[in-house]
Parts: structure tokens; C-alpha cells; sequence
């Protein structure tokens, strides 16, 4: 028996621990940007997917928000179709974007719905194209000074938070795939990832904001020190963003947007690490990089 004790108890501490932020984050929504290793390697989807029923059974709503990197490289590479960068965004020929939309609605979205349902009828899977959940108009980036078209890279104008916030109160757990349609031309456009999420934490009053990322963090001198800023202000980041590195841009402005706009922390995280995420809102440690509005002190209420 006496062992039995002591084993246990480190188990009810760790539970115990939890408390405040359990109380804190009750009824408070979510929004989780699903990314990079966390998205191809078995255990870590399979890891994620529980952190994601697990806040939903703690009193969170959590939102899934998921681009598809990889996949849709392999696929475009499968139908022949070149892929070219510019400015650090893929360029999106109406050939292309069949196969994204393909790809993200039709393989990512359904795998990662699939692995929610596993614990029980929580994932519903769709678009920024349903509901006008994401409106979006052509994307245009400045090269040289000069406006470039990249195809159909769309830029967001709108959010229709209606349909998401329906599924969330009936306990469901949407699962949003970054393309939009746009208003102008109708078309349909690839968007980014970490902005669409950045987006949609903003629109739905969000409490947290959490991009899982293959980094520990921001670095606080990359690439001379492996130190990982672990909290800074909206200030500080927007002093930082010249000098990040291009991957990281459009997850730190994403973060940038969100606490600027009513999230109270977005939150970069390892996803590397299985179960990053209960880590980070649930421990006093936590992992990664949090943002917070300018004038604010993170932790527990």
C-alpha cells in the first residue's frame, strides 16, 4: 500500500498545480495553430489530439487552426506543378490552388478530425470558405519596391466568427483549414496559416492564441545563443520582427495582431515536444515564447 501512495502522489500535485490555471481558463476560447513536425510525425498528431479533447473536457473551447507545408508540396510535386517561393510565400497558380484546397479540406483537415473523433463525436472540419468564416482579396507583396503577383495568396478582409461560435457552444471542437473566398472575384485563396489564426483568436475574443512551432521559442540571439525569450510585450516584439528569421515573421506578427486586438497571451510553442500545449497552459514552467499586451504581467489571476 505504502508504495502505492507514493507513486500516486506526484500525480495529484501535478493535477493540483493545475488548479489556478484550470480556474483561470474556464469557458475561455482557444485557438491552437497547428503546424510543422506536430503535423507529420504520428506520435506527436496523435499527442495533440489529446491535448486538444483534454482542454475541451477541462472547460476550454479550444479552435484548430491548420495550414499543410509539407503536404502540399508532395502533392503538387505528385501532379508536376513547380513550387516557387516569393517573398517567402508559395506562389498559387488556379492549377496549384486545386491541389491545396485538395489537400488541406480534403486530407489534413480529415486526418486531424479523425483523430479528435477518436475520443468521442467533438471534431467538425471546415473552411474559410464556409459560412464566410475567412473573406479574403488577392494577396500583392512588395519586391524591390515593386507590387508582385503570387496568384492566389489571399490576404483577409473579413472574419464571420457566426458559424465557429455555433459549434462551440455544442461542446465541438471546429477544425478550420486556412483557405478563403474572396468577395472581389470569387475565387477561392490559399491563406496563411498562422495569420488565419491570428485572425480568427481576434474575431472570437480568444483568450489564448498558441502556435505550435518546430523552435523552442523566440531566440534571444539566434544564432549566437540558444537562450529562449520566454515572455515580452506587443512593444518589444514589433522591435524584434526586422531582425527574426523569414518562418518566424508571419507567426510573430500573427502573435502581434492578436494581443493587440483583445487576446490576452499568444503563445509560441515547441511542438516538437509531446504535449507541448498542456505544458503550456496548465504549468507554472510553461515552454516557449509568450506575448502579452503592452502594461500587462502574465500568470495566473
Amino acid at each position: 500500500m505504502s508504495t502505492r501512495k507514493h507513486t500516486a502522489l506526484p500525480k495529484a500535485q501535478t493535477l493540483i498545480e493545475a488548479l489556478p490555471w484550470l480556474t483561470r481558463h474556464h469557458g475561455r476560447t482557444v485557438v491552437i495553430k497547428f503546424g510543422g513536425n506536430a503535423m507529420v510525425d504520428e506520435e506527436l498528431k496523435a499527442a495533440f489530439a489529446q491535448d486538444v479533447v483534454f482542454l475541451r473536457h477541462a472547460g476550454l473551447k479550444p479552435v484548430v487552426v491548420h495550414g499543410g507545408g509539407p503536404q502540399i508540396s508532395a502533392q503538387l510535386d505528385k501532379h508536376g506543378l513547380v513550387s516557387e517561393f516569393k517573398a517567402g510565400l508559395r506562389v498559387t497558380t488556379p492549377e496549384a490552388m486545386d491541389v491545396v484546397r485538395m489537400v488541406l479540406a480534403g486530407q489534413v483537415q480529415r486526418e486531424l478530425v479523425g483523430l479528435l473523433n477518436q475520443h468521442g463525436p467533438l471534431a467538425v472540419g471546415l473552411t474559410g470558405e464556409d459560412a464566410h468564416t475567412i473573406t479574403a482579396t488577392q494577396h500583392r507583396p512588395t519586391i524591390d519596391g515593386e507590387l508582385v503577383d503570387i496568384g492566389r495568396v489571399g490576404e483577409i478582409t473579413e472574419i464571420d466568427t457566426g458559424a465557429i461560435s455555433a459549434l462551440l457552444d455544442d461542446g465541438r471542437i471546429p477544425v478550420v483549414s486556412s483557405i478563403a473566398r474572396s468577395a472581389d472575384d470569387g475565387h477561392v485563396y490559399n491563406v496563411n496559416a498562422d495569420t488565419a489564426a491570428a485572425a480568427l483568436a481576434a474575431a472570437l475574443g480568444a483568450e489564448t492564441l498558441m502556435v505550435l512551432t518546430d523552435v523552442e521559442g523566440l531566440y534571444e540571439d539566434w544564432p549566437h545563443s540558444d537562450e529562449v525569450i520566454s515572455r515580452l510585450t506587443a512593444t518589444e516584439l514589433e522591435k524584434l520582427l526586422p531582425e527574426l528569421a523569414s518562418g518566424m515573421v508571419p507567426k510573430m506578427q500573427g502573435c502581434l495582431h492578436a494581443v493587440r486586438n483583445g487576446v490576452n497571451t499568444a503563445r509560441v510553442i515547441d511542438g516538437r515536444v509531446q504535449h507541448s500545449i498542456l505544458l503550456e497552459i496548465f504549468t507554472d514552467e510553461g515552454i516557449g515564447t509568450m506575448v502579452v499586451p503592452d502594461g500587462t504581467e502574465g500568470g495566473p489571476a
